[in-house]
């Protein structure tokens, strides 16, 4: 095998190049991995009946959400609604489907949700970016535009996204227009809708048709979007009104409670449970009233806080027991389970930043999580998006993705001729099956170096955020844009620009 793609030239290139084939999705091919009994799954259930019938859930400036929830046998008093233990459950689980593909553009990227399939997303929503040529600074649409570029040539990634960070040099009330539009002229995987409001998210349905035609979008699901509860225990207008335009369109909205322990939520996991319980199950109920059968997720965003500052702490012990527990929840509920994946309180891409991110990563998946969004990119608690941390984290979306494949048993992978072969004292480097399977055994990274010392050395010394610096950048000079028709290109254009003369600029969301 000696002297195959040898030497620093053809490691350049391969880091430089696509990692090999893409799949859409992973396919889990491993058990999730449990940590609350019978007992106390029921515990969590009881505590969150008991929360929206004796606390109920607050419906903040939307009148047309109370009287959905009054029609269908509610207890509505002013802006307050409780239920009955089990109401919302009802609901849910006669028309909610567990499982539904969404349609990309390019139909070989249509992703499956539900199941024991796993979607990773990009990271979501910063107002800055971070890259090691110019440090933190405040992001534009050209940042938006390029990110894009870069997780498309990643295959590691499934999805394209949503506001992979926020294009402030835009006005904050028109800019959904231009991200979806760049979204949709260049990526041709599945992608997010507007998240805040209804007129937003109708601009998306909008844009959506332009793309995909009316008669498949009423049919199909062709936008992913999130609706956050405002915890504890309100939903307000800008969220519900979003979630009545997707759930009428066919949409898939994921329901997502956004929970930060200890202020946001009980500083317990127990408690912190039965509050996203109850938060979504008045969300996805929602969704099923609105229009049965329309296509949801169970969301959930939940993690600590430092007791000591304040600010938000990922990778903790006690966001995994959240992201294991909350997985159980919901697989009993029959949706599919929306959650996070790489998040870090770190500023720079650095060993605190991946320590965190994989260990958020590797829980989301052993809960069976079926959508993973900030699955790359997430610095500073979610306010920065990282150039070098996409690349960097692309190669743990590899790793879940190999992992989750399991033990292969098959004949090959038992090889047993191979031992035959080789037999004691020897070894397997020149055997018939290393030289048939070598280039395949493994999983490769494409951004961590594991040659000898001196040769890294040699090399210039590299950590893997240089390393990641230079392979965006390879990334992108080889990046090509997905083909999409002339007529559908200027149509979107027109509708942007058309949007953009209806409103005046405004400098807040």
């Amino acid at each position: 095998m000696r002297g195959r793609g040898g030497g620093r030239k053809a490691r350049r290139a391969r880091r430089a190049a696509p990692a090999g084939p893409r799949n859409p999705y992973i396919q889990r091919k491993i058990a999730t991995f449990d940590i609350l009994s019978q007992e106390g799954l029921e515990i969590i259930e009881r505590n969150a009946d008991l929360v929206l019938k004796e606390i109920g859930v607050e419906i903040r400036d939307d009148p047309e959400t109370l009287a959905i929830f009054r029609d269908a046998g509610a207890d509505v008093r002013g802006d307050r609604v409780r239920f009955d233990p089990g109401h919302c459950r009802d609901i849910i689980m006669r028309s909610a489907p567990g499982q539904f593909p969404q349609h990309a553009r390019n139909r070989e990227n249509t992703v499956m949700l539900g199941g024991a399939n796993t979607v990773l997303a990009p990271g979501w929503g910063p107002p800055f970016i971070h890259n090691l040529d110019e440090g933190r600074r405040y992001a534009t649409i050209e940042d938006f535009r390029t990110l894009i570029k870069i997780h498309h040539m990643l295959p590691e990634y499934h999805h394209a996204g949503g506001v992979i960070c926020e294009p402030v040099d835009l006005p904050a009330n028109k800019r959904h227009l231009d991200m979806l539009a760049s979204h949709f002229r260049y990526s041709d995987r599945a992608v997010f809708g507007a998240l805040i409001g209804a007129e937003r998210a109708q601009d998306s349905v909008n844009m959506a048709k332009i793309v995909f035609g009316d008669a498949f979008v009423a049919e199909n699901v062709c936008l992913y979007a999130v609706s956050n509860s405002n915890a504890p225990l309100v939903w307000d207008s800008a969220m519900t009104g979003a979630l009545k335009v997707y759930a009428r369109n066919n949409q898939a909205v994921a329901v997502t409670p956004w929970t930060l322990a200890g202020a946001m939520s009980p500083c317990t996991a127990a408690g912190t449970l039965a509050q996203i319980l109850a938060e979504a199950l008045a969300g996805l109920a929602l969704t099923q009233l609105v229009k049965p059968g329309a296509p949801c997720l169970f969301g959930s965003f939940a993690s600590t806080m430092s007791m000591r500052s304040g600010a938000p702490t990922f990778g903790s012990p006690e966001s995994a027991h959240l992201v294991l527990a909350a997985g159980q929840i919901v697989r009993r509920l029959g949706v599919p389970f929306h959650t996070v994946g790489a998040l870090t309180s770190s500023k720079v891409p650095d060993g605190q930043a991946m320590e965190e991110g994989t260990w958020g990563l590797m829980m989301s998946v052993l809960a069976g999580a079926n959508f993973i969004n900030h699955a790359g990119g997430w610095l500073e608690g979610g306010l920065v998006h990282g150039y070098e941390k996409a690349v960097m984290d692309a190669d743990i979306c590899g790793k879940v993705a190999a992992f989750a494949q399991g033990l292969d048993l098959s004949e090959r992978a038992q090889a047993l001729d191979a031992i035959h072969e080789t037999g004691p004292g020897a070894h397997f480097l020149d055997s018939a099956h290393t030289h048939a399977n070598f280039e395949t055994a493994f999983f490769q990274p494409q951004n961590a170096d594991a040659t000898a010392f001196e040769q890294w050395q040699a090399e210039g010394s590299k950590d893997a955020a240089t390393r990641a610096n230079a392979r965006w950048k390879a990334l992108l000079e080889a990046y090509e844009q997905p083909t999409l028709d002339p007529s559908i290109d200027e149509a979107l254009e027109d509708y942007v620009a058309r949007r953009k003369a209806e409103m005046p600029d405004c400098s807040y969301a």
